[in-house]
């Protein structure tokens, strides 16, 4: 088994420099944890595991130094991914931190949406699947990063269908009233290529909730505990908080080098309380926000001038975006204005520095300072404000920290600050200049603990484990899939029959749900399928139905078929007259119409639908997260409503039925097959109105549910074009087992 990990970039970049490739370590969080990882991973004596990591190398490379770039990738075990400049330009810079960027990190005001941007992101998230198929293990695990590849699942998916795939976003996921802000088309695609994973992970319950509320309102798939319930597959999603490597920063912090700087960092900053933040040029990190509010701060505190110093470092960030460059500008402006204000010959109150910081400056300085201060306005996790409490080895020092960032969910001992607001960087920046040792030391116990538990190799081995529990589970499933040489036995068993019945659930599974009942009329290729299998004299068509039988009748009336409406109150046998088949009272509907009518008007969409022993309020065409709320308010409403009333309330794929006790299809199957003794039976159902059915059967008969579901079926099929492609399969059977033509006439049974 192998672990292919994907990302926009490869754990290393590069430059070309006078004519030649020149290799550096790629920065950035997810390349350093993950590099800690898969390095552990691989020296595991216990559970050695080879791994590939694929990625742009960060810049177009000619041809001739694409041999150069794989040698080097070689000691990484990196294969590149080449891409022309000018795919780039228009991905990266364009769609990625265009649109996806801004909007994800609510600046929507910022956002473009450009169609020759969108048509680009395909495009290149096509190049990588494309470099990924070819270079693909049938027993890989996928595991895909971050907003870049946002399309890629899916387009794996359809090559390996099998395979265990995993996507993590690392920014955060909008709520849906943002994320709608994107045309349709492309939030529709964007979901279903996020789907295409068997695992999607995120860093907070915020959004893991936020994408499971846009994969209902955009696709329509409802989830029951995190787990969605495709046609073919469980997509689960779950929350793994991304942590940092704790010991190597716990190491570095006490190392002899890092104790020389620190010594002569504080030699130059003798008497003063250093407060320390450091970000990339971005507007999500809140750097004008920061300096304003620490300007506030000395506006409003003036007994801290000439103690107190901000270092601020800012790395260079898209440099050559015109927006960025304005942000720089501003951002040094500011500083000016603030050191202008509030410095004198003796005291600097704020020290600025735009260049990248290297691993021993970055921990030296998380070491000195007294105060952290990590206030993005949005931002996905925030792994400095995991390295600064790491480089705490004495556990002192206080962290303020933006509640915007995903770290403040797990890192409530800090103190946790709303960026936007002066009056809180001024409250908390006091606060923490004047917090007591022991306080500090409480704080950050706490928080190192929680910290060198969940590091980033736990949060690694978590989401690994994650997609190898799916992979077992999918293998269980696939197990209990109509295919392969189960679906061959069942061929095989129909065509040697001589006395044949196959129960059919209809709506859901012959045809597929549609928002108005009535709209779900059989279409021409159905019909032709019921008339050559009813043609068959070995075989008999009943369709099991929860519909009245006002529409069985429209719909089927002339067909050779048998009926049974409104899930087994009716039976009409081919070419006789209906019956009931228990003797039902309706007093109960004037109680119950009521209050479904009240449930109706509280839900536009919903519809109310009378039958003749039952009645049904389906709400399909209902706003989704509206429709669950009123669904369940009224199931808890018909539970106390129908007590001490014979009825019973079902609730199935956007409706919610009462009917009468008693009456089910499990019931009408066996009234239908009274003395029979078919040799072949097939029951076929898509919820679980037609469990009844399933379990009424006898064990030697094949049962399918359609879709996936905890069910007494033994197998599943995807949806109702499979079977479909099933029923056309035992309609082009040749032969039938000794004595066929002599048999009398059994019967085919669909139930919908």
């Amino acid at each position: 088994m192998r672990l292919v990990i994907v990302s926009n970039r490869l754990p290393f970049t590069v430059t070309i420099k006078e004519g030649k490739p020149c290799f550096e370590s790629s920065p950035g969080g997810l390349s350093t944890g993950l590099w800690s990882y898969l390095e552990k991973l691989s020296a595991d004596p216990a559970r050695p595991m080879e791994f590939v990591w694929v990625g742009w190398p960060g810049t177009s490379i000619a041809e001739e130094h694409h041999e150069a770039v794989r040698q080097h990738g070689a000691a990484y075990n990196a294969q590149p991914v080449f891409l022309p400049e000018e795919n780039m330009e228009r991905f990266y810079h364009g769609f990625c931190n265009r649109t996806l960027w801004p909007l994800f990190h609510y600046f929507p005001s910022v956002a473009r949406y450009e169609q020759e941007s969108w048509n680009e992101y395909e495009r290149v998230n096509r190049m990588f699947a494309e470099a990924l198929i070819q270079m693909l293990r049938p027993d890989d695990l996928l595991w895909v990063h971050d907003y870049h590849l946002m399309l890629l699942p899916q387009m794996v998916r359809r090559q390996f269908p099998e395979m265990p795939i995993g996507f993590f976003l690392h920014i955060p996921f909008p709520s849906y009233e943002v994320f709608r802000l994107l045309p349709r088309a492309w939030r529709t695609d964007l979901i279903e290529g996020i789907l295409g994973a068997s695992v999607v992970g995120f860093h907070t319950h915020d959004y893991s909730r936020d994408f499971l509320t846009s994969v209902l309102r955009t696709v329509g798939y409802e989830h029951q505990l995190g787990s969605l319930s495709l046609r073919d597959r469980v997509v689960k999603v779950d929350t793994f908080p991304m942590g940092v490597d704790f010991d190597r920063f716990a190491r570095a912090a006490i190392a002899p080098e890092t104790e020389a700087r620190v010594a002569d960092l504080r030699a130059k900053c003798r008497g003063q309380k250093i407060i320390f933040s450091v970000d990339r040029l971005d507007y999500t990190k809140g750097l004008i926000n920061r300096l304003q509010g620490y300007e506030h701060f000395l506006k409003t505190n003036p007994q801290w001038h000439g103690k107190v110093t901000f270092v601020v470092s800012v790395a260079p960030s898209r440099i050559g975006v015109d927006s960025y460059q304005a942000m720089k500008q501003e951002l040094e402006q500011t500083v000016g204005r603030i050191v202008g204000a509030y410095g004198n010959v003796q005291w600097t109150p704020l020290i600025y520095q735009f260049r990248n910081l290297g691993f021993e400056e970055i921990v030296a300085l998380y070491r000195m300072c007294d105060v952290a201060l990590i206030t993005p306005l949005r931002d996905g996790m925030n792994l400095v404000a995991k390295e600064f409490v790491a480089s705490r080895p004495d556990q002192t020092g206080v962290l303020i920290l933006s509640e915007m960032a995903g770290a403040a969910k797990e890192m409530g001992e800090a103190l946790i600050i709303n960026p936007f607001h002066q009056d809180d960087f001024a409250r908390a920046i006091e606060t923490a200049l004047n917090m007591p040792l022991e306080d500090q030391i409480r704080r950050n116990q706490i928080l190192q603990d929680r910290l060198r538990r969940y590091d980033v190799n736990r949060w690694a081995e978590e989401f690994v484990q994650a997609m190898l529990s799916s992979q077992k589970t999918e293998a269980a499933r696939r197990a209990r899939s109509l295919t392969g040489k189960a679906y061959a036995a069942l061929v095989q068993h129909y065509r040697r029959a001589g006395r044949r019945a196959l129960l059919l659930d209809y709506d859901g599974t012959l045809v597929p749900f549609v928002e108005n009942p009535r709209q779900a009329r059989p279409d021409a290729e159905l019909m032709g399928l019921i008339e050559r299998l009813s043609a068959d004299p070995a075989n008999e068509v009943v369709i099991i139905s929860g519909r009245p039988r006002a529409d069985l009748e429209e719909w089927f009336g002339p067909a050779p078929v048998s009926l049974v409406a409104e899930h087994g109150a009716w039976l009409r046998h081919e070419g006789s007259d209906w019956q009931l088949l228990k003797a039902i009272t309706t007093e109960w509907k004037e109680r119950v119409r009521p209050i479904l009518q009240l449930y109706v008007d509280r839900l536009p969409g919903a519809i109310l639908e009378d039958k003749e022993f039952s009645l049904a309020w389906h709400y399909r065409k209902a706003d989704p997260e509206q429709a669950s709320l009123r669904a369940q308010e009224l199931l808890d409403d018909l539970a106390d409503y129908t007590r001490n009333i014979d009825v019973q309330v079902l609730e199935g794929n956007k409706v919610i039925e009462i009917r009468h006790t008693g009456v089910n299809k499990g019931t009408a199957a066996l009234a239908w097959l009274g003395s029979r003794s078919p040799d072949f039976i097939l029951g076929i159902g898509d919820d679980w109105t037609d469990e009844d059915m399933f379990r009424a059967l006898p064990p030697n008969a094949y049962s399918v549910r359609v879709g996936l579901a905890n069910t007494a079926a033994q197998y599943h099929l995807g949806n109702h074009a499979a079977v479909r492609a099933l029923l056309r399969e035992l309609c082009n059977g040749k032969g039938r087992g000794p004595g066929a033509e002599s048999s009398p006439k059994p019967g085919l049974m669909i139930a919908g």
